[in-house]
C-alpha cells in the first residue's frame, strides 16, 4: 500500500511539473486558433534572401574635424615664455582629460608632439600639425627661440615643461620651466 501511495505521489509530482513547465502562462505563448486547427502553421516560412542593394553608394565623407584653438597663442609676439609654458601645460591637461587611463603622453619631444597633433587612439589633434611652433624636419615642438621644449614627466599627471631660454642651451640660468 505504501509503495502504491509513493508511486502515485511521484507520478502526480511529475505531472504537475510537466504541466507547469509546458503550460502557456501568457497570451503571447498560447497557440492561436489557426495554429490549433492547422498544424502546418507552426512551421516557419522559408527565409527569403535579402534583396541586393539597388546601387552601392559610397559612405558619406567624414566631417572635417574642428581645428583646436588651444595652441593659437603659443609663441605669439604679444605673449612671453611663461605664457607659452602655460599654453603647453593646458594642452597636456586637455590630453590627460581625454585619455584618463593613459596620463601624460610619453617619449621624446617629437613623440609627444606627434601624439598631441593627432597620432593617438582618438585622432584628437590638440595642436594643428601645421602649427608654426612645430619643426617641420624633426617634428618637435619649439619654444619661441626655436629650441625644442624639454618634457619631463614627474608622474602620470604632472609634466615639467622646460624652455632653454634665449641662449638656446638647456639647464642654464636663463631657462624657464613650468610644472603645474
Amino acid at each position: 500500500m505504501k509503495a502504491n501511495r509513493l508511486t502515485f505521489t511521484l507520478c502526480a509530482l511529475i505531472l504537475a511539473l510537466l504541466t507547469w513547465f509546458f503550460w502557456p502562462t501568457s497570451p503571447s505563448r498560447a497557440p492561436s486558433p489557426s495554429q490549433i486547427s492547422n498544424p502546418q502553421s507552426q512551421i516557419p516560412p522559408p527565409a527569403t534572401p535579402p534583396a541586393p542593394p539597388a546601387s552601392r553608394t559610397p559612405p558619406p565623407a567624414p566631417l572635417p574635424a574642428e581645428r583646436s584653438t588651444l595652441a593659437d597663442l603659443l609663441n605669439t609676439p604679444s605673449k612671453n615664455i611663461r605664457d607659452d609654458l602655460r599654453v603647453v601645460s593646458e594642452i597636456l591637461d586637455t590630453f590627460r582629460s581625454n585619455f584618463p587611463r593613459t596620463g601624460n603622453p610619453v617619449g621624446t619631444n617629437a613623440e609627444i608632439t606627434a601624439v598631441l597633433t593627432g597620432k593617438n587612439k582618438l585622432q584628437l589633434a590638440l595642436i594643428p600639425a601645421d602649427h608654426s611652433a612645430i619643426n617641420r624636419s624633426t617634428g618637435e615642438l619649439l619654444d619661441r627661440w626655436g629650441t625644442p621644449f624639454f618634457f619631463h614627466a614627474e608622474s602620470g599627471s604632472r609634466m615639467e615643461i622646460r624652455s632653454a631660454g634665449p641662449d638656446k642651451k638647456h639647464h642654464t640660468a636663463d631657462d624657464e620651466a613650468f610644472t603645474p
